[in-house]
C-alpha cells in the first residue's frame, strides 16, 4: 500500500502534465494525439530511438543521484550543472592529453571527473561550514564560476591544436566509453550509471554513514547530539554530491560528444533536480523518471522535426511535472511544520 501511494503521485504529475500540454497543443492549432504519438514515436518507436533515450538518461542518472544525495542529508544542491562543467574538464584534460590502455584511461578519466565534480561541490559544503553560508546560494553562484571557467579554459589553454572552434581535441579513442549498440551513441556509461544505482541504494539502505547523513538530514541537532560530526558530513554529502555530477560531466565528454565544448550540457544539471524529486530521490525512482525525462528530451527532438510544433512545448511538460512534484514537496514540508 504504502508503496502504491509513493508511485501514485509522481503518475499523476506526470498525467495532469501531459494533460495541460494538450491543451497547450490544442490552443497552438495541432492535435494533441498525433504530436503525442510522433513524440512516443521519437522516444521508443525505434532501436535507434530507444538508444538516444537510455543515452540521456544516462547522463539524468547521475543529475538525479546529486541531488538526492544532498538532499538526503538536509542540503539543496542547486550546483550541479556547474559541478558536470567541472567533471568534464577534469576528466578531459587525462582523456585528451595521456595515452594509456582503456583498462586504465577509462577508470582514470573517470575518477577525475568526479573528483572535479567533488571538489566543486565540496567547496559549497566549506563554505557552509565555514560562514554559514547558504548552500543554496553558493551552488548557484559557483555554477557561473565553473561554466565560465570552463569557456575560458576551452577557448585558451586546452582549445584544440587548430584553434578554430571553442574546444579541446577529441579525447584518445583509449578513453572513450564503448558503445552497447553499433551506430547509435548508447555506450558502457549506461552499464556504469545502473551500477552506481545499486550502490547509492546500499549505501542509504545498509551502511552507518547513510545513516549518519539521513540522521543529520532529519535534524542537525538530535544528529550532534548523538555524537555525529554535522560539518564533517555535510562537507561529504556535498563532495559526494558534487563528484556524481561530475560523472554526469564525463559522461557527456566520454560517451557523447568525446570532446569538451563550450555550453557542454543543454540544462541537464537543472533537470536533476526534477529527476530526484519525481523519483523520491530513491534509487528506483531516479532510474524510471531519468529514463521519463530521457524521453522527454529524444521524444522533443522528433516533435522539432516532424511536426510545426516548436521544442519549447517538451520543456512546458518538463515545467509542469517539475511544478506539481515541488508543489508535493512544500505541501509535505509544510505538514510537517
Amino acid at each position: 500500500m504504502k508503496i502504491l501511494k509513493s508511485i501514485s503521485k509522481p503518475i499523476l504529475s506526470i498525467v495532469l502534465a501531459l494533460l495541460i500540454g494538450a491543451v497547450v497543443i490544442f490552443l497552438v492549432g495541432e492535435d494533441p494525439g498525433e504530436v503525442y504519438l510522433v513524440m512516443l514515436e521519437g522516444s521508443l518507436g525505434t532501436q535507434r530511438a530507444i538508444a538516444l533515450t537510455l543515452v540521456k538518461a544516462t547522463t539524468l542518472i547521475f543529475v538525479g543521484m546529486s541531488y538526492g544525495f544532498a538532499y538526503k542529508c538536509g542540503l539543496i544542491n542547486i550546483g550541479i550543472e556547474g559541478q558536470l562543467y567541472m567533471g568534464a574538464l577534469f576528466a578531459v584534460c587525462p582523456a585528451v592529453f595521456l595515452k594509456l590502455p582503456p583498462l586504465l584511461h577509462i577508470p582514470l578519466s573517470l575518477f577525475c571527473g568526479f573528483l572535479g565534480g567533488g571538489l566543486w561541490g565540496g567547496l559549497a559544503g566549506f563554505l557552509k561550514n565555514r560562514f554559514g553560508s547558504n548552500e543554496m546560494i553558493t551552488t548557484v553562484m559557483l555554477n557561473y564560476a565553473a561554466i565560465y571557467f570552463t569557456s575560458y579554459m576551452v577557448n585558451g589553454p586546452i582549445q584544440e591544436a587548430k584553434g578554430a572552434y571553442p574546444q579541446t581535441d577529441s579525447i584518445q579513442p583509449s578513453a572513450q566509453l564503448m558503445n552497447l549498440i553499433p551506430k547509435t551513441q548508447l555506450n558502457i556509461g549506461l552499464l556504469v550509471a545502473l551500477l552506481a544505482l545499486v550502490v547509492y541504494f546500499l549505501f542509504w539502505r545498509y551502511t552507518s554513514k547513510g545513516y549518519e547523513m539521513s540522521m543529520v538530514g532529519s535534524s542537525s541537532e538530535v544528529a550532534r547530539y548523538g555524537g555525529i560530526s554535522v560539518k564533517k558530513t555535510v562537507f561529504l554529502s556535498m563532495f559526494v554530491a558534487g563528484g556524481l555530477g561530475g560523472l554526469a560531466g564525463c559522461m557527456e565528454v566520454m560517451g557523447v560528444q568525446h570532446k569538451l565544448i563550450a555550453g557542454l550540457s543543454a540544462g541537464y544539471g537543472f533537470d536533476g533536480i526534477a529527476v530526484s524529486l519525481l523519483g523520491n530521490n530513491g534509487a528506483a525512482g531516479i532510474l524510471f523518471s531519468s529514463i521519463l525525462f530521457g524521453a522527454l528530451r529524444s521524444g522533443g527532438n522528433a516533435i522539432q522535426m516532424f511536426t510545426k510544433i516548436p521544442v519549447a512545448v517538451i520543456y512546458i511538460l518538463q515545467a509542469l511535472v517539475i511544478l506539481f512534484v515541488v508543489a508535493d514537496v512544500f505541501r509535505k514540508r509544510q505538514g510537517r511544520r
